[in-house]
């Protein structure tokens, strides 16, 4: 069978645009994607205990040596950062008010985070104390920028709790909520509350029982007083004096009188 010049010449054309039709058909996914870059494991600094470094390291030396030679039964132990440790200075007249006819004792470092905490129970800070309630309050450092999320603040806060109750199992614990800081609203200010929020879950009626009374360090308007806190952080006497009369009622429940 022949072929006519113009016969060829329609074959090879309609070939052409059958080839052009199935290049055009085709998806574009000849060239390999790049694979995509494996997710970064999120690490919550907030529960691994590590030690202070610097200076500092002589107060975290003097609150273990003070562990180690008041072993006994004590109706309170407070658990904390700078804020805590301040009832050492700027609360020292409360102190002997609230708790000088009590045998208390002062666990709080400043700067502390929830980790250096759960470090210092790893040292023995618990060890052959009797406590019939646990003060703590702690975390506010670990709000600082983007060092911790609120829910590393809540797992390191979680952490120090459930350490106290495996190490001091009959100590009653009441957990307060992180106290306010900054002159006014603040995005850190909210990362607080929200931490607070998650905390409160805690409270079980029986062993452990959070008591928030952040409300009382502001203003109408939200501000922080430096009548109450000069540098909206650290409470003065005025602060302290806030801080035990918030707490008595329910102190007295735990430890009785």
């Amino acid at each position: 069978m022949k072929f006519s010049k113009l016969n060829l010449f329609l074959v090879a054309s309609a070939t052409f645009v059958a080839l052009q039709f199935t290049v055009a058909a085709q998806p574009a996914t000849s060239i390999a994607a790049p694979a995509s870059a494996t997710p970064e494991t999120h690490l919550n600094t907030a529960i691994i205990p590590v030690s202070r470094t610097g200076s500092i390291t002589n107060r975290q030396t003097q609150v273990l040596a003070r562990a180690k030679s008041a072993s006994g039964e004590y109706d309170v132990e407070f658990i904390g950062d700078s804020i805590t440790q301040g009832w050492e200075t700027r609360g020292s007249n409360v102190w002997h008010v609230f708790y000088g006819h009590r045998k208390a004792l002062n666990f709080g470092v400043s700067g502390d985070r929830t980790q250096h905490v759960l470090w210092r129970f790893e040292q023995g800070q618990l060890a052959g104390i009797k406590a019939k309630a646990a003060v703590v309050m702690i975390g506010t450092n670990n709000s600082n920028k983007d060092d911790n999320t609120e829910s590393d603040i809540l797992e390191g806060v979680t952490a120090i709790v459930q350490q106290i109750r495996l190490r001091q199992p009959a100590t009653k614990i009441m957990l307060l909520g992180i106290f306010p800081r900054g002159k006014t609203f603040s995005t850190q200010r909210g990362k607080i509350l929200q931490v607070n929020q998650a905390l409160a879950r805690l409270d079980d009626g029986k062993n452990i029982f959070y008591v928030d009374f952040g409300s009382q360090f502001i203003e109408n308007d939200g501000t922080i007083s430096k009548s109450i806190m000069p540098d909206a952080l650290h409470p003065n006497e005025a602060g302290y004096k806030i801080w035990a009369n918030a707490m008595e009622p329910k102190l007295k429940e735990l430890i009785g009188g």
